[in-house]
């Protein structure tokens, strides 16, 4: 059977934001995800947690579909997420930027382009073992779109590239990438003093997030 590879975009910040992070995870389609998504599914209804889509800043917040849920269930949801998603026969990497020191958005998509097409070359025979790899992203960033295509089909064959648009509600691991780029921004802001109150709810001091979180996701790195 052909080699494919999955990769997975989501991306985090706004115009508004202080920094901006593109998450990449990476899923070789042979390598069996239903069943820590099955095993999670079951969890959630065995707990009495309801199988909300994750998008990891509303949860944080009390936002949208997380609105009527308390500070304890949002967290409980995470932590069954997060637990779901070490058990994923995933990789990953995340690219951060801090706005004032990249520019406007032709620099930040030239950046963006530039450190995925090293994380290719880097990884070139990781890479070049599929036959086929498939970039899944919802299109939210003009920037990441432009910086993603432009990227790939420099660093690989043309002809090995499939395109899918794609909705973090149809993809579990959209969603991981997606609770990726806020682990690696809450670290940065965390190093910088510059965490929120709600940082410091859901995850506690640095050091506690560090140990149940970030150094654990991040065994997971390419």
């Amino acid at each position: 059977m052909p080699l494919e590879l999955s990769i997975m975009v989501d991306e985090s910040g706004s115009e508004d934001s202080r920094y901006y992070l593109v998450a990449l995870v990476f899923h070789d389609q042979a390598a069996d995800i239903a069943t820590p998504i099955a095993l999670y599914e079951a969890s959630l209804r065995e707990r009495g947690l309801p199988d909300i889509p994750l998008h990891t800043s509303p949860l944080m917040n009390g936002h949208d579909d997380y609105e009527a849920l308390t500070l304890e269930r949002r967290k409980r949801l995470l932590s069954a997420f997060f637990m779901m998603f070490q058990h994923m026969p995933v990789r990953y990497r995340t690219f951060a930027y801090a706005k004032r020191e990249v520019g406007g958005r032709e620099a930040l998509t030239s950046r963006i382009r530039r450190d995925i097409v090293n994380l290719i070359f880097d990884e070139l025979s990781y890479f070049q073992s599929y036959c086929t790899v498939k970039v899944y992203y919802d299109g939210g960033q003009g920037v990441v779109t432009k910086a993603i295509h432009d990227a790939v089909e420099y660093a690989l064959s043309k002809n090995a590239i499939v395109y899918r648009d794609a909705s973090p509600v149809q993809y579990r691991l959209l969603q991981v990438a997606d609770l990726l780029c806020t682990l690696e921004l809450t670290e940065i802001k965390y190093q910088r003093h510059e965490q929120t109150s709600t940082d410091e709810k859901v995850f506690g001091t640095h050091g506690r997030f560090k140990r149940l979180y970030l150094r654990i996701a991040r065994r997971k790195l390419l």
